[in-house]
């Protein structure tokens, strides 16, 4: 588990401000598609300072219980649906590549 853990934090230092990327996209990118709620509890326990902030859920809805989560990503230029879930239309990072 260490070592997909680490793989999560890579990819997640490499998401640009103002991008957001989903637990789905991340278990794919590690190599492991069926991991997603794995790769959140990997973010749960992510070392200080990476941006976590900037991976939602597959519909774009915020980590529960984090409210300052949607204030770091309106900082970055992220903006939200009626719904309040992130618009992944405009800024779901697409230009990632898996980990080889």
């Amino acid at each position: 588990m260490e070592e997909f853990d680490a793989e999560i934090y890579d990819i997640v230092r490499q998401i640009p401000p103002g991008r957001v990327v989903t637990y789905g996209q991340l278990a794919r990118l590690a190599q492991r598609p069926r991991w997603a709620r794995r790769a959140g509890r990997a973010l749960a326990n992510a070392p200080e300072g990476l941006p976590c902030h900037r991976v939602v859920n597959s519909s774009g809805r915020l980590a529960p219980g984090w409210p300052a989560q949607r204030e770091l990503l309106e900082r970055e230029g992220v903006t939200f649906r009626r719904n309040g879930c992130v618009d992944l239309s405009k800024h779901l990072w697409k230009e990632i590549a898996p980990i080889a």
